[in-house]
């Protein structure tokens, strides 16, 4: 305990990373029936960590990493440790952890005020709060894996919160069930390591691939099955639909889960082991295939829904293949930096939404549009600034990492990727501006009366945006905005923070951007790199691609007389195909109700009713028959019983006799 107090760096480790914890616990325990006090604990705690993980970014930024840990488990071939593990990666993805929860809490503060299940919602969001930022710190893939499991705990529960809902309650199991299938095989991977390596220590599996301490087949193999952990957590393809229905939660919940915490968890994990994934070219092409599937049949979704949250919700999964396709192509800096300003603008994207919703209670573009929401200036300009973040428009700071992966992507022997790519942006430009267009400028103009038709007068409606509920949503939302607007400038910055050398007892072990080929190394450092190498073709194809979708979007939903139906109503199939999401749940509901419920589950009925039911009544059958036949043997009179003693005696002695 004294060394604790002793080092500044634990102290503010262990504060920061437990303290969430703690809150919970007194929440739970002590204040649910006080709502007010409940949430001043969980903002007040989650505050505390965000400086403890700022000062912790700021004090080691220039040193190298640091490593704390205890042997939990040792024998003869396996050590397990449990600890913390303070290197470039984890401090810059505690920080964004602990500075998103913050502002989220305090945005919830005027979003879920009046709710019933007030205290409640704290107490989740501070045990989410530890689950995630004791998870990008663990020093060991077995101690990632448990809080990566409590992360999904954790997001049930704020997934299903208006657990009343069917709706809710739905999406929540099937989040549950979804991450539980691709954590399958991600702990199968742990296993398979555990038993031939003999250890999961992050440094150490990442110094043995990249020294080649590993046989080539099982690498293959555990990587391959700890990637399933991404594709469940991160919605990659073919285990991608849970997400947007994760929407049923608070809107606050959808710009926790979807900026850098609960989904980016997967993106973290691949980062937090790349030198072991790139380690194995048969792993880095099935995720850089699975990342560009993923990116485009999510973006094809977000094209044709009206839900506000769920075109964010489909623009993460995107997102998130985007950031997939840059580490499967060896760009570790390119992925770490989309992970980062992805955290700003996408938070922010959720929040501004969240602020429309508050107001006109609806989640359909079109009537926010129509009720006048772009008189809601801030969260009107606020959401414009995400999006132009989102379609990487300079000098929002979308624009830096998406040029960054697509020169990542233009490294590649086939150019396929970066077509790809380039596709990509054109799609996420379209649908973000398709949602910008429907509320700035609303077909047939706006109702003047819609605070009359919610009962409010102007003068009540005038307090609600300039009261108390309106400002700790506003705050928040404006922070990010300046945050979306200036991160991108930090690209140089990050990747030397990054790409330093890290060192591990014993031996300097290269930077995980150099765990790949040097021929790697350009696409790894980001968009940059491209210049110097004189390929400015590469920056103005990506912003081409970017206004080219703005451009189309316009046309069809902004300028003066557009039908604002989209090119895809001429092309019924198509937009149904895009609408129910590639028939891939119907595909799953399919699936279910043929192999499960009408294989298996009636294989198991019927071995359950008959083999396991029918042979323990078969045993009762038997009983009672027996017991019934040798109750004619008691008659209750001495005489008869000795002379049945008399009968079996003379029998044993002639069976012995003769």
């Amino acid at each position: 305990m004294g060394a604790l107090f002793r080092d500044p760096v634990l102290f503010a480790t262990v504060l920061g990373t437990n303290l969430p914890f703690l809150s919970m616990a007194v929440i739970l325990l002590f204040t649910r029936s006080k709502p007010f006090v409940s949430s001043r604990i969980s903002v007040c705690s989650i505050a505390v960590s965000a400086v403890c993980a700022v000062s912790l970014l700021v004090r080691l930024f220039s040193a190298p990493a640091l490593q704390y840990q205890t042997l939990w488990f040792s024998s003869d071939k396996l050590n397990i440790t449990f600890g913390y593990y303070l290197d470039p990666l984890s401090l810059l993805m505690l920080t964004i952890v602990g500075i998103i929860a913050c502002l989220v809490q305090i945005y919830s503060l005027g979003y879920m005020a009046g709710d019933p299940g007030y205290s409640r919602y704290y107490a989740f969001q501070s045990l989410f709060a530890w689950a995630m930022m004791n998870m990008v710190i663990a020093g060991s893939m077995l101690q990632l894996f448990i809080f990566w499991e409590m992360v999904g705990l954790a997001s049930y529960f704020l997934i299903g919160f208006y657990y009343e809902k069917w709706s809710a309650s739905q999406a929540g199991k099937k989040a549950f069930v979804m991450n539980r299938v691709g954590d399958v095989g991600f702990f199968l991977g742990l296993i398979l390591l555990l038993i031939a390596f003999g250890n999961l220590g992050i440094p150490e599996l990442n110094h043995a691939a990249v020294t080649h301490g590993l046989p080539q087949g099982l690498l293959t193999v555990s990587s391959l099955l700890i990637f399933c952990g991404v594709i469940g957590k991160s919605a990659q393809f073919p285990l991608l639909t849970w997400l947007p229905d994760a929407m049923e939660g608070p809107t606050p919940v959808s710009a926790l889960l979807h900026s850098a915490t609960m989904v980016a968890a997967g993106v973290y994990m691949f980062s937090r082991i790349f030198p072991f994934f790139s380690a194995s070219p048969d792993t880095m092409a099935v995720a850089l295939a699975i990342g560009t599937v993923t990116m485009l049949l999510s973006s094809t979704m977000a094209m044709v829904t009206y839900d506000l949250k769920q075109v964010w919700a489909y623009s993460t999964v995107s997102q998130l293949g985007y950031m997939v396709m840059a580490l499967a192509s060896g760009g570790y800096v390119a992925g770490v930096f989309h992970l980062t300003t992805h955290a700003g603008f996408k938070a922010l994207l959720f929040l501004t939404s969240g602020i429309f919703i508050h107001e006109f209670h609806t989640n359909d573009m079109r009537i926010i549009g129509k009720k006048g929401g772009r008189k809601l200036k801030i969260p009107m300009v606020c959401m414009a600034i995400g999006a132009l973040a989102l379609s990487g428009v300079f000098p929002f700071s979308g624009f830096f990492s998406k040029e960054a992966i697509l020169t990542v992507l233009a490294s590649q022997p086939s150019k396929i990727w970066y077509a790809a790519g380039l596709f990509g942006a054109v799609l996420t430009a379209y649908y973000s501006f398709r949602l910008i267009f429907h509320i700035l400028l609303p077909k047939g103009g706006i109702e003047e009366a819609h605070h009359e038709e919610h009962g409010a007068s102007s003068h009540e409606h005038e307090e609600g945006h300039h009261g108390y509920i309106f400002w700790t949503m506003a705050v928040p939302v404006m922070i990010l905005a300046g945050v979306s607007l200036v991160l991108g400038f930090t690209e140089h910055t990050l990747e030397h923070f990054l790409m330093r050398s890290i060192q591990v007892p014993g031996e300097l072990v290269a930077p995980a951007a150099h765990a790949v080929s040097v021929a790697a190394h350009v696409a790894a450092g980001g968009a940059h790199h491209a210049h110097e190498a004189g390929s400015p073709l590469l920056t103005i194809l990506g912003v081409s691609a970017g206004l080219l979708g703005i451009a189309i979007a316009w046309f069809e939903y902004g300028r003066k007389g557009a039908s604002r139906n989209g090119f895809l109503s001429y092309f019924p199939a198509i937009w149904k195909l895009f609408d129910c999401r590639w028939f891939l749940d119907i595909f799953y509901r399919k699936g279910l109700d043929t192999l499960v419920y009408a294989g298996l589950t009636s294989l198991f009925t019927k071995n359950d009713r008959r083999v396991i039911d029918g042979g323990i009544d078969g045993i009762c059958v038997f009983t009672e028959g027996s017991g019934r036949l040798f109750s004619f043997l008691q008659s209750g009179m001495l005489q008869f019983n000795l002379l049945l003693m008399v009968l079996g005696a003379g029998a044993a002695v002639l069976y012995f006799v003769i």
